[in-house]
């Protein structure tokens, strides 16, 4: 007779466990940037001149520390976008655009919210935020260091 086998009891939990890290020394600098003087930088390969966005101590290319920063603009291209209306744990309460954009003067793409247009209406959404739509970010008056110093990227042309 084979053996019956036992159910495994589910137990939903909720963990919140903080912790603190260091930034390290290139996203430190990068930090500091944008908490004191609300400008973006990027830094230059030496070998093969790529300015990544956000920035990092090597070119995952070419093998190489990097050290020359660049300041990029804090405006440029939507890349590529989601319109989300679903409801998911630790993100914004829906709808909400998240886009890779490309800002002037990089040669990556950073990843952020865009924001400033009413994204209720997906037909409507759509052609307010879309591959190639120009934003620039809106900026918090209060800066921690932080991605989030930048609220979001808001259309260019968005009244």
């Amino acid at each position: 007779m084979p053996e019956k086998k036992e159910e495994f009891i589910k137990v939903k939990a909720n963990w919140n466990i903080p912790y603190t890290h260091s930034a390290g020394k290139c996203a430190s600098h990068f930090f500091q940037e944008m908490k004191e003087k609300k400008r973006i930088f990027g830094i230059r390969c030496p070998k093969c001149q790529r300015v990544m966005l956000p920035p990092r101590s090597f070119c995952e290319r070419c093998f190489v520390e990097t050290t020359d920063w660049v300041p990029v603009k804090d405006e440029g291209v939507v890349d590529s976008v989601s319109i989300n209306y679903m409801e998911y744990t630790g993100m914004p309460k829906p709808p909400y655009a998240i886009a890779f954009i490309k800002l002037d003067g990089s040669d990556s793409r950073l990843m952020h919210f865009v924001g400033g247009v009413d994204l209720s209406d997906w037909k409507k959404a759509k052609e307010l935020v879309k591959i190639g739509t120009r934003v620039k970010a809106v900026w918090k008056e209060e800066r921690e260091g932080r991605m989030t110093d930048i609220m979001y990227f808001k259309p260019i042309s968005a009244k």
